[in-house]
């Protein structure tokens, strides 16, 4: 049976058509479920002419930049990490931190193309996203950089499918944002903040929960787990265990959100520190 023309199957059929046309390729690579389809629809439309490269930043959380290793060399992709400094212009967390990263990123990436020699630099922006406040598409756009998974109309779901049926291992990873999400915009970022959110979230993690966020509120740290998560979170014994070791990381007040992990949640109005000699914007 011809399956129709809009299903998942004949959209990667049309990816994998947009990619033999490139030739050759560079991948931004995160290690997330997006550019690990990204990639291995590379791999399958264009064999060894594909490189991922993964831009190590003091905010990228370290079982990411893992991920990506792994998932590049299970893949027999040519990999390379870059480790990038703090860009001083996003230092105070400004609200579009999200448009200035990207923009000083994929300047990295593109000239890393130049040098390679290679025309074509991806990233793994669905349509999905474009129903999501996301600054950062912003200078994608004036870099040029190419989506394909946006052009063909590919989804997060359908994608999700495909990666199953691929038999990738990130088919239900969840969604995943830089450690800067972790704290409130206009505050200055110290990279022992990071380090210490990335720990608390390495912590969280290896208790079984793997769709977590640590919002950090200077001495106040904010778990958000999925709503269905959340009993798991409070019962007795886990949540003492969860207690002392983040204060052993030097948190005062350690808190569970009532209303469960959901993506942007610093976005939101009148998020404020528990400390009366500290306080934060909104954000």
């Amino acid at each position: 049976m011809t399956p129709p023309p809009n299903s998942p199957k004949n959209t990667y059929e049309r990816l994998l058509q947009e990619l033999r046309a490139m030739g050759r390729v560079l991948i931004a690579f995160s290690g997330g479920l997006d550019s690990t389809f990204l990639l291995y629809a590379a791999k399958q439309a264009l064999g060894d002419n594909v490189l991922a490269v993964t831009l190590v930043t003091p905010y990228m959380s370290t079982t990411e930049v893992r991920d990506a290793q792994t998932t590049a060399h299970t893949l027999a992709i040519q990999h390379q990490l870059i480790d990038i400094p703090f860009p001083e212009e996003i230092r105070h967390n400004p609200p579009d931190r999200c448009y200035r990263c990207k923009r000083e990123l994929f300047q990295h990436v593109k000239t890393l193309a130049a040098e390679e020699h290679i025309e074509h630099v991806l990233d793994g922006t669905n349509h999905d996203d474009l129903d999501d406040y996301r600054p950062g598409m912003r200078a994608l756009s004036e870099l040029q950089i190419e989506t394909p998974l946006l052009t063909v109309g590919f989804t997060k779901q359908h994608i999700r499918e495909l990666a199953h049926e691929f038999n990738l291992t990130v088919w239900d990873k969840p969604a995943s944002a830089c450690l800067l999400s972790r704290i409130p915009h206009d505050t200055y970022i110290e990279e022992d903040e990071l380090r210490r959110i990335d720990r608390a979230e390495c912590i969280l993690k290896s208790m079984g929960f793997a769709a977590v966020r640590l919002r950090s509120h200077g001495n106040l740290a904010r778990i958000e787990v999925p709503v269905e998560r959340i009993n798991d979170l409070v019962e007795t014994a886990l949540r003492m265990e969860i207690h002392e070791q983040l204060k052993a990381l030097g948190y005062r007040y350690v808190t569970m959100d009532m209303g469960g992990y959901r993506m942007g949640s610093l976005n939101e109005p009148d998020v404020s520190s528990a400390d009366s000699d500290t306080s934060y914007p909104k954000s």
